[in-house]
């Protein structure tokens, strides 16, 4: 089988979907583009479903795999599509229980236990819980988005598995429909086994193998977890069916048992030469019982300082890679002395304690961003799943990375470990050529997993199986095991139709593989994807499904995705879009290209915001393939109207500047207005933009000479005809604060309109002009001021994508600063400012800048700042076009509206045009620019020279 068999999904007769229909009709979706952005999850694996549920109740569930038993359609149940062995991947009925079934129905203090539906996030659960003291004990790295439903179905552990155990231990009790169609209770108890019959013979028959090769270490995950069901156990077939990967029936409830949160744990890191090394120490560290024992290669915290700069790390230990310990303590003070005593109990070669805080905080998130960060490796190869999950004794950890290294150096692999070492497990991901097809991985994985078990290990610690793994269980499984995860299976789904192929009677691990059936594709006349060598099909399989776009990150300070925040829906997530691209590239099913509208569908509610390439661990820009899409599609062809109107602003404000008193006069006739935004292409809701009486330009060159930095400050487009007060301020600051200012000669644009909307030919035009522009200022010494943060970061990230093999271009992109970045850097006072401020940063700004200059200019000003984080939803064009003002206008209630009623007092900061208008034009909201906040105080202070004071 190779990797074109997912092509056909098992056909479902139109007899089965018209009963599907005909009960279920609005959650089901059998559209082309559903079917795509569902057809992989985190995992190498690639099987287009015939159709998408999103049930509602436990009725419908119950329903749809009665319907698909009925007709003997493959049924394959999803949660936050985390998975990273294939797992959440099916031919037939695909049910997602993450857009609907996902309330925590009730927390009950008293008994330390809640009632979860299957789709449930994990985040979600544990903020229910804090204001109990609770928490749910095992918490993998995706705790944002991953939904319980998924973790009762791999057993999932996380970090703190070490201490409060697997996801086994914690569930009490599950409403589950089996795949016969029974709804049981399973809980644990003498009486337990009664809800499934024939399971007490079943465990008599088998009484000698369930207590001899399963259960042998805490992370033995791989297989069925059957050791539950002994009566020295407990009968305890909750238990046994946690981690049977949805191959056993559909968990439609839970009850699960929450654990007391840590008051103030404190870490101890702790440096070694290599990874195996600081292996080796974890036995000697285990007797402190830490809350959780995690492993760190350096490589990986290399990949975040190259991503974001060294700023972006804590203070770390020397070394080549890390333990890290949580330890707990009933204070800070104790935890920080626990940590201490474990420090000086190992052979760390260095370490260093940081309590609870930032730092800690910051390091923490290094390590749950680890299966992004290890999508490449440090040459910068593409790596893989497959064996990102084994999992051995801790005695046996450090011969076990040592031989495991030694096979991926005889294979010529590489790939960087990490994992949660004080249990044995190890996640790597591995530099398989997985384009040149699945031989290597196949030979690969057969002598890893002959490793594992010979270490006395499992093939999977957390993860599961799935499609990856379920092959090779013979190698740590005896016939009599495996004969009994059948007979089990058999019990609870006779008719095979709950996620066939995976654990019994597995599908080879080799077999609908993703990567081998991509086409390779090369950057050519629009963007040239530099990062990932000009080839297009590496930069869109940067995306290995960790779905942080799916997260709400706003709380942590993260802007993406603001459209799945939105509508929920899998095609408006960062990684719906890029699975809907890799469909493409596979043309087996998206079939027409750039131009498909299966791809268009997916990209045309991306805001173009840029957030992916900063919080997604993986760097994957969307605007960038949003734009190329639309580059491809329309070069030489006529375009949608809204690309001749919005995406030309420029020129038209050029324009309509002498004309401004009319275009004002019209646009407060509401007729006249909707009419005039009609034939735009906008949305005829939105105003029209006020043009002022004079632009910037009109005003002639400002300048002003003195001895200090030398600086040219470019007014973009917008700045110039849309708020020429704010280039004004902009003189008058930097000449305030000792500054040789220059203005840029009109003319100078980034072409920010004409990429979004994907006219990359005329933008390479705009930008090779801008160039020949501002280089010559730049190379007498000048330093480039943008005021637009848009066009500021088009400069800095754009240009040299579309100007690959002009050195003037990445010339001028070094020398463009914002202002806050250029004022913090000289030495000068800023005026204090006490106000109260609510900032709203553009989205760009934080995507590519990043915020931080500005945030600590104005804390340096005195004032008391509170940031929104998150797109303010119009993003340029996005939210002024027809069929984007429903989701612009949520975003921004979401947002900063929403901030902004619940802090009337405070002042709005928004130095994008852009934010400025959503605040404006959706709720009457005045905002300012950052130059304009300083301007104020100055002229409070009496701070301006006379000669650079203007009548207000």
């Amino acid at each position: 089988m190779d990797a074109t068999t997912a092509d056909a999904p098992v056909p479902l007769t139109e007899a089965f979907l018209a009963a599907l229909r005909g009960q279920l009709g609005d959650v089901l979706d059998t559209s082309a583009t559903t079917r795509a952005v569902y057809s992989t999850d985190a995992s190498n694996y690639r099987i287009v479903p015939g159709a998408v549920l999103t049930p509602r109740t436990k009725d419908d569930v119950v329903t749809a795999v009665g319907i698909a038993r009925e007709h003997r359609v493959p049924v394959t149940v999803r949660g936050g599509g985390t998975s990273c062995a294939g797992n959440a991947v099916g031919p037939g009925l695909v049910i997602d229980f993450s857009r609907s079934m996902n309330r925590v129905l009730s927390v009950d203090p008293v008994s330390s236990t809640a009632v979860v539906e299957p789709g449930a996030v994990l985040s979600t659960l544990q903020r229910e819980a804090l204001p109990h003291g609770l928490r749910f004990g095992p918490d993998p790295s995706t705790a944002t988005r991953c939904t319980i439903g998924g973790m009762i179905g791999n057993n999932a552990c996380g970090p703190h598995g070490l201490s409060y155990g697997r996801t086994a231990d914690n569930v009490v009790s599950m409403t589950w429909l089996t795949g016969s169609g029974a709804v049981i209770t399973a809980g644990a108890g003498p009486e337990a086994l009664a809800a499934v019959p024939g399971l007490d013979a079943f465990v008599a028959e088998h009484l000698a193998v369930l207590r001899t090769e399963f259960g042998r270490f805490g992370r033995q995950i791989s297989g069925y977890s059957l050791e539950h069901l002994l009566p020295e156990n407990g009968r305890n077939l909750a238990a046994a069916l946690t981690g049977t990967e949805g191959s056993c029936g559909v968990l439609l409830e839970a009850v699960v048992r929450l654990v007391p949160q840590a008051p103030a744990p404190a870490l101890a890191v702790l440096g070694y030469a290599d990874m195996a090394t600081a292996a080796d120490d974890v036995p000697r560290l285990l007797p402190f019982r830490p809350l959780a024992l995690e492993g760190l290669d350096a490589q990986l915290v290399d990949a975040v300082r190259r991503a974001h700069g060294a700023g972006s790390v804590p203070t770390l230990p020397a070394g080549g890679g890390w333990l890290i310990a949580e330890v707990g303590g009933a204070t800070s003070r104790e935890a920080v002395e626990a940590a201490r005593a474990l420090v000086a109990a190992s052979t760390a070669a260095d370490s260093v304690v940081l309590p609870a805080g930032p730092e800690a905080v910051r390091l923490w998130q290094i390590r749950a961003d680890g299966a992004g960060l290890a999508g490449r490796t440090a040459d910068g190869k593409q790596a893989w799943p497959g064996w990102e999950d084994s999992a051995v004794p801790p005695e046996r950890l450090g011969d076990y990375l040592r031989g495991l290294q030694a096979l991926m150096t005889e294979k010529g692999l590489s790939g960087l470990a990490y994992g949660h070492f004080g249990d044995g497990c190890v996640h790597a991901r591995i530099d398989f050529p997985l384009d040149a097809g699945g031989a290597p991985l196949r030979d690969f994985l057969a002598r890893a997993a002959a490793l594992a078990a010979g270490h006395g290990g499992s093939l999977s610690g957390e993860h599961g199986d799935g499609r990856a793994r379920s092959e090779l269980l013979p190698t740590m499984y005896g016939p009599g095991a495996l004969r009994a995860m059948e007979a089990f299976k058999a019990l609870l789904d006779p008719d095979d139709v709950m996620n066939p192929g995976v654990v019994v009677r597995p599908a080879p691990l080799d077999a609908d593989l993703r990567r081998p059936g991509a086409r390779r594709l090369r950057a050519t006349d629009g963007f040239a994807f530099a990062y990932d060598g000009g080839d297009v099909t590496d930069a869109v399989h940067r995306c290995v499904g960790v779905g942080k776009c799916r997260a709400d990150l706003r709380g942590q300070g993260g802007f993406m995705c603001p459209s799945y925040m939105a509508t929920r829906d899998e095609k408006d997530s960062t990684r719906g879009r890029a699975r809907a691209l890799q469909e493409m590239l596979n043309g087996g099913f998206v079939t027409e290209g750039w131009s498909s509208p299966e791809v268009h569908e997916a990209l045309d509610l991306c805001l173009s915001c840029k957030a992916c390439a900063n919080d997604c661990p993986t760097g994957i820009d969307m605007a960038t393939f949003k734009s190329e899409a639309l580059h491809q599609t329309y070069k030489g062809r006529r375009r949608p109207l809204s690309h001749y109107t919005l995406g030309r602003l420029p020129q038209w404000l050029c324009l309509l500047a002498p004309l401004a008193p009319l275009v004002n006069l019209a646009g407060r006739v509401p007729v006249l207005r909707r009419t005039m935004m009609t034939l735009m292409g906008a949305d005829p809701r939105r105003s029209l933009p006020p043009l002022p009486a004079r632009p910037f330009r009109w005003s002639g060159a400002a300048a002003s000479r003195a001895d200090g930095p030398k600086v040219l400050l470019w007014v973009d487009s917008f700045s110039d005809a849309l708020a020429p007060d704010i280039p004004r301020d902009a003189v008058e600051v930097l000449t305030a604060a000792g500054c040789d200012v220059e203005t840029a000669a009109p003319g100078a644009c980034c072409g920010l309109t004409l990429i979004s909307t994907g006219q990359l030919t005329a933008a390479r035009a705009k930008l090779r002009s801008t160039v020949d522009l501002l280089l010559p200022h730049v190379r007498a010494g000048r330093t480039v001021i943008g005021i637009e943060p848009s066009c500021t970061a088009t400069l800095r990230s754009d240009l040299v994508e579309l100007l690959p093999g002009d050195p003037g271009a990445a010339e001028l992109a070094g020398a463009v600063r914002t202002f806050a970045e250029f004022l913090t850097s000289i030495d000068w006072t800023p005026p204090q400012a006490t106000e109260h401020l609510l900032v709203q940063p553009h989205c760009h700004h934080y995507a590519v800048m990043g915020y931080e200059a500005d945030h600590s200019l104005l804390r340096s000003m005195g004032c008391d700042v509170e940031i929104s984080p998150g797109c303010c939803g119009l993003a340029g064009n996005f939210g002024m076009e027809k069929g984007h003002y429903e989701v612009s206008e949520k975003i921004a209630r979401d947002g900063i509206l929403s901030r902004a009623s619940a802090a009337p007092d405070r002042r709005i900061l928004a130095d994008g045009y852009s934010c400025r208008t959503q605040v404006r034009d959706l709720a009457g909201l005045d905002s300012r620019h950052l130059v304009q906040v300083i301007a104020e105080a100055l002229r409070g202070r009496g701070a301006f020279p006379p000669e650079c004071r203007r009548p207000r």
